[in-house]
């Protein structure tokens, strides 16, 4: 090979080489979980726990919650996409980073398992989970959320052990237009009645 032959090779090898540099994104910032937890103890221990577990039945359990989740519901919250004063509050000092590392401290914990309590809605809750309502073209809950409640992460939320007082205000909330950062959700709950609502959330809070 010619001298001048071999150095466009070479010069043209190393522009493709650091043009294929460029265009690969950098790594995403690996979530720290100790500033996670001092921002779950400075701002969210009140309503949250300090672990995210088994508080008031008002509040989500955010203990093994997935951390794209529930990055995404506080993205939400900061935005008014989802309508929560207290939230919209809390949210509105957050960095993006801020918020990836209170949801992976919080997704670090181990859920507690929780139960349910209205022993007459029981089989209601389980058909409608594990089955859907058919002539109302209510999808099974678990197709989303799985058998288990474990959701699919970054998609849909962890339920299983979910406070059914909580499950069902949100429920609830959709079914009304309250809360519209769920289209589908919004769909399913407008076809639902209370009875419904009620057991499947109290089915849902036994889920493990």
């Amino acid at each position: 090979m010619k001298p001048s032959v071999y150095l466009l090779s070479v010069v043209f090898a190393a522009t493709v080489s650091a043009q294929a540099l460029a265009a690969t994104p950098p790594p995403e910032p690996k979530p720290d979980l100790a500033k996670g937890q001092a921002t779950a103890t400075a701002m969210c221990v009140a309503c949250h726990t300090a672990d995210g577990s088994r508080g008031s039945p008002a509040n989500p359990i955010l203990q093994g919650q997935h951390p794209e989740y529930t990055a995404k519901q506080l993205a939400e919250f900061k935005s008014g996409k989802r309508e929560n004063a207290i939230m919209r509050g809390m949210s509105a000092t957050l960095s993006e980073s801020d918020m990836l590392n209170v949801s992976a401290f919080y997704a670090s914990k181990v859920a507690k398992p929780g139960f349910a309590k209205n022993k007459d809605l029981v089989a209601l809750g389980e058909k409608i989970y594990r089955g859907g309502i058919a002539d109302r073209s209510v999808p099974a809950c678990s197709g989303c959320h799985s058998p288990n409640g474990a959701g699919i992460p970054s998609q849909y939320p962890r339920m299983a052990g979910q406070h059914a007082d909580y499950t069902e205000a949100q429920m609830l909330a959709f079914r009304s237009g309250l809360r519209k950062n769920s289209a589908q959700m919004t769909g399913i709950a407008a076809k639902m009645n209370d009875r419904e609502i009620k057991a499947v959330s109290d089915y849902i809070a036994g889920l493990r």
